[in-house]
């Protein structure tokens, strides 16, 4: 989980990126259904970089068998103050497949649902873009 925690940490999307298995499945903390696929998960990340300020990690519990981590982070969405934790679970081949995110407290979650349901349009046309490229290179 070091290469995820440290591209993060960097801002390096496309290492993110790179991490992320083509089927992931990624639930978010504001959205009931969860979401299937690369594309859209790393467009969702990308727009969080944006939303989330002063985001640090100050945490990472991982299990025996290396395969689930839990990494706990502190951040704000504008004047609102939220932790949370990343729980990811990473497939055979070390790629990250299934990828939850729970924050805390509601005010802070209800921050983040409004700053990321106003880039939602912007968050489906590069997911989009993002499965148009992968169709076109392979």
């Amino acid at each position: 989980m070091r290469a995820f925690r440290e591209a993060v940490e960097a801002g390096d999307l496309g290492a993110v990126e790179a991490l992320l298995a083509e089927d992931v499945v990624f639930t978010s903390p504001v959205v009931f259904k969860p979401y299937e696929g690369k594309a859209i998960t790393a467009a969702i990340l990308g727009a969080v970089v944006k939303v989330f300020e002063d985001f640090r990690y100050v945490s990472e519990l991982s299990s025996e068998d290396g395969r689930d981590h839990a990494l706990v982070f502190a951040t704000r969405v504008g004047e609102r103050a939220l932790d949370g934790c990343d729980f990811i679970h990473v497939d055979e081949n070390g790629l990250i497949d299934r990828f939850m995110v729970m924050v805390r407290p509601l005010s802070g979650a209800q921050a983040l649902a409004a700053a990321m349901g106003a880039r939602f349009e912007e968050i489906a046309k590069e997911a989009a873009a993002r499965e148009s490229e992968a169709r076109t290179a392979s």
